[in-house]
């Protein structure tokens, strides 16, 4: 089974990037940062999700980031399958930290259970196959909307129709240019939207 085992995110400010990671979320080699000065605009295609145990660890994390330097897009709600919020961090990368739980049980750790990279994808029909042909396999699928692939490495790894996403992220969804990530774990490609993949894991600076 084909697997995400990591992902460079490029940073137009290196050491601005490094230190907002380190202090907000503390992923280690899963997040690693690359310096670059490709232009982007807008919403990039895309928003990674940290999933938690309860609430008080959606608001510790959520805390964490913006006192490190986000910006609040959706705060902390509870909606009808959990509780959650969203916020962009200064490199422009968009980070939701929900839970299916609606009750805390505990005092908040900070643990993250899973990180999740979902991929904001034009005709998810195409992509799906993209992603079928390079060995990957559907774990749910909801027609045209959204496609889930089975978790076999570090990350996993979602489609999502881009609009919806957008949606999701409260961030309009126009942007063009640059992704301003580089997926790794799969051998190298590039799907239908132009996100690009390279073999192995990243090198370079680690986001914590």
């Amino acid at each position: 089974m084909t697997s995400l085992d990591a992902i460079t995110l490029e940073v137009a400010d290196l050491a601005a990037a490094e230190r907002f990671y380190a202090n907000a979320f503390g992923l280690g080699p899963l997040v690693r940062l690359r310096a670059s000065q490709e232009t982007a605009t807008g919403f990039r295609g895309f928003t990674l999700s940290l999933t938690v145990a309860q609430p008080a660890d959606v608001d510790l994390l959520i805390e964490n980031a913006l006192d490190a330097g986000a910006t609040a897009l959706k705060p902390a709600a509870k909606s009808l399958w959990g509780y959650g919020g969203v916020v962009q961090a200064p490199d422009g990368t968009i980070w939701k930290v929900a839970t299916s739980a609606k009750k805390n049980t505990g005092p908040a750790t900070g643990e993250i259970g899973e990180v999740v990279l979902l991929l904001g994808a034009t005709d998810v029909a195409a992509s799906r196959q993209c992603y079928l042909d390079h060995g990957f396999t559907v774990e749910k699928s909801f027609g045209r909307m959204y496609v889930q692939f089975a978790a076999a490495g570090a990350v996993k790894l979602g489609l999502y129709r881009r609009r919806a996403l957008a949606k999701d992220a409260g961030v309009a969804p126009e942007g063009s240019g640059s992704h301003r990530i580089e997926l790794h774990g799969a051998g190298r490609f590039t799907d239908p939207d132009g996100f690009a993949w390279a073999s192995g894991q990243p090198v370079g600076q680690l986001g914590a």
